[in-house]
């Protein structure tokens, strides 16, 4: 069992990311999050209309809801404040054209860590399936990238989730450490076709953090495991929350149902 609160005094954030299956393994969120202990959760395919405002300790900073592929982000009220959130749509897979047109495949969520007093940008991302090409996969999270940089700069910042990437992973990369982040795998597959083969789905790409570790968690609901990313923020920098930040209007039709405090 890992202990978040053993981080404290170091900076060091504890983050789950889970591909829900459709939503079919929300159901364990809460046995999850209670067995390892985490600062925030990013998930992936899960019906925002649907998403629990809590998960545990952990409340909703914001959600997509035009599927059920959708993608939320929580945290801990005792580690971050919660000031924005955006949902991006990327570019589009014929999957995605004729299936899910209105897909957002980025959510990003911008916390001030009350530790150290920085500001740090978590992202759930989850590109598209297999069906697509590995230039396409590319592509959409070079185009994440962007949109991270745009709008934070350079905080430290943890783009998380399902990059359905198993193989080939050498332009990709060259590709992430160009862009001034780094691509980090979990100690063991996370998506498996049988007992015998099995691969990296699920990982992480992370700047102005120091990534130590990522755990693959035991199989459960969903037909992704579970990763548990261990990291350090590297960049200390006092940053003043924009005032008012907290108490801006929420437009219910908006692409992010947001659960900010």
């Amino acid at each position: 069992m890992t202990d978040r609160g053993a981080t404290v005094g170091r900076f060091v954030l504890k983050i789950m990311s889970y591909n829900l299956r459709r939503h079919a393994a929300v159901a364990e969120l809460q046995e999850l999050v209670e067995r390892y202990p985490v600062d925030a959760l990013c998930l992936q395919e899960g019906d925002g209309t649907r998403m629990p405002a809590q998960v545990g300790e952990l409340q909703l900073a914001a959600a997509t809801y035009k599927s059920e592929l959708g993608l939320a982000i929580y945290y801990h009220p005792d580690r971050f404040t919660a000031l924005d959130s955006h949902a991006f749509t990327l570019r589009k897979a014929m999957h995605d054209r004729v299936l899910l047109p209105g897909i957002e495949r980025l959510l990003t969520s911008r916390l001030v860590d009350l530790q150290s007093g920085q500001d740090v940008q978590l992202a759930s991302f989850h590109a598209s399936p297999l069906s697509a090409t590995n230039l396409l996969r590319r592509q959409q999270i070079a185009q994440a990238h962007v949109h991270l940089t745009e709008l934070t700069g350079d905080i430290p910042t943890v783009m998380t989730g399902d990059f359905n990437y198993p193989l080939l992973r050498g332009r990709l990369i060259k590709q992430v450490e160009k862009a001034g982040y780094s691509l980090s795998l979990s100690d063991g597959p996370t998506y498996y076709y049988s007992k015998s083969v099995a691969y990296h789905f699920d990982f992480a790409t992370s700047k102005g953090m120091d990534v130590q570790l990522v755990e693959t968690l035991p199989k459960g609901l969903s037909d992704h495991r579970p990763i548990l990313i261990t990291a350090e923020i590297l960049k200390r920098q006092n940053l003043q929350q924009p005032e008012g930040s907290q108490d801006a209007d929420l437009d219910p039709q908006d692409p992010v149902y947001g659960g900010v405090e």
